[in-house]
């Protein structure tokens, strides 16, 4: 019967190279991805010490098998989808040349992959900071409750998560696209 376990590890929409790199670790230390569950829960079959490398593909879409046979043709095993991303996985002993270490061959279809990520993800993020939080925030301060109100307060931690998820994810995602351009 098969070892699971269970680990909790939270990333950013632009941390995919990090979340790459510590899936590969893992599964050095014998843990093989089985599947993601929101927001940060990672379940590892236990497997056996192995040299592989992960990729991610973030598609914000239903996963056809037309899709998946394109990765297996070219030797990656799929590990599942979790929030538009989708997990795969190659042993390093199957690649020939360094072109085969990442699913897309090309700068284009990387920085394709990017500007799907800002569109899908970080401009909704801008409307509802907009339209909900700047206007709850404003009201707030003019309305002469101000910093008592436990609304408030709660308002302005929210605020200031999406400020640093903006500064974080936007950054990060703007040098990928500089380094890919």
């Amino acid at each position: 019967m098969a070892n699971y376990k269970t680990k909790i590890k939270y990333f950013t929409i632009a941390d995919y190279e990090e979340e790459q790199a510590w899936l590969e670790d893992q599964h050095r230390q014998g843990w093989k991805l089985k599947k993601v569950t929101p927001p940060c829960f990672f379940t590892f079959e236990e497997v056996g010490p192995k040299e592989v490398v992960y990729q991610l593909d973030y598609k914000n879409e239903k996963v056809t098998g037309e899709y998946l046979q394109m990765f297996r043709d070219y030797g990656w095993e799929y590990s599942g989808s979790c929030m538009g991303w989708n997990y795969f996985w190659k042993a390093k002993s199957q690649v020939e040349s360094s072109s085969e270490l990442e699913i897309f061959s090309d700068s284009e279809s990387k920085l394709d992959m990017v500007n799907h990520i800002f569109k899908t993800r970080m401009l909704p993020l801008v409307v509802v900071f907009c339209t909900i939080l700047i206007p709850s925030l404003l009201k707030n301060l003019t309305s002469g409750n101000g910093i008592s109100n436990s609304f408030f307060i709660i308002t302005l931690i929210v605020f200031a998560i999406y400020i640093y998820i903006f500064l974080h994810c936007g950054l990060k995602l703007k040098k990928i696209k500089n380094k890919l351009k």
